[in-house]
């Protein structure tokens, strides 16, 4: 019953219009349909070959039941071009492009498929160097070239905050990709699909949907710790 309570806390908690995403990496596929049983219907994972794994599971399982496959899969972790194929036919939405190699691999990879890939652009916001993704002229650059990119739809920007314990620091970096996001859909207003800001996790989520987050990524929260 746990899973269940902490979704439906989380959602009485959320501001209409923005979406849960319960990231479920490295727990097993059995929470994940405790989850769904509860209601949820967007998933994250971080690794392609757990994605691919979980997606072709819930389809049995959603199949042997005679249930339609309404669930909605997010990949969230660093993705290797190589890689693309385990991930790119099952994501609904890739939120961690962290690269212009990646991107344009993506839509390459789309183009070849017959499909269109919605992303996000990850942006480096936090106080780490450890931490992947673009500064802001990168992320203008690309936004320029939109219409150069026919296999993918820009859809947003994804950050994470410095993993740190300080609230006004947080809020800092929430605030700075707040802005940006605001800017950039002021200065693309044709761009109707640019609408998804996917900040905020376990530990922060309550400051992020004060800076206009549309996706929360909640993975403690929902299943506990990792096994």
């Amino acid at each position: 019953m746990a899973i269940y309570d902490n979704i439906k806390a989380l959602r009485a908690s959320l501001p209409d219009g923005v979406k849960l995403v319960a990231v479920s990496k490295y727990h097993p596929f059995e929470r994940i349909v405790e989850a769904y049983e509860a209601g949820q219907r967007d998933f994250g994972e971080n690794r392609p070959q757990e994605l691919q794994k979980k997606v072709i599971a819930m389809r049995e399982w959603l199949g042997s039941r005679g249930l339609e496959d309404d669930v909605r899969w997010h990949f969230l972790g660093h993705l290797q071009t190589n890689k693309l194929k385990m991930v790119l036919p099952y994501a609904s939405l890739v939120q961690s492009v962290d690269s212009l190699h990646l991107l344009q691999e993506i839509n390459a990879w789309s183009l070849k498929n017959n499909i269109v890939t919605d992303v996000l652009l990850e942006m480096h916001i936090a106080a780490e160097e450890s931490k992947q993704g673009f500064v802001e002229e990168e992320v203008l650059e690309i936004m320029f070239a939109n219409t150069s990119y026919r296999g993918v739809r820009i859809c947003g920007l994804m950050g994470m905050a410095s993993h740190v314990d300080d609230e006004a620091a947080i809020d800092a970096d929430f605030s700075r990709i707040e802005d940006f996001f605001h800017y950039l859909k002021d200065l693309f207003p044709e761009l109707e699909c640019f609408r998804e800001l996917s900040i905020g996790m376990s530990s922060d989520w309550e400051i992020a949907v004060s800076h206009s987050a549309s996706i929360v990524r909640i993975g403690t929260a929902i299943f506990g710790d990792k096994e």
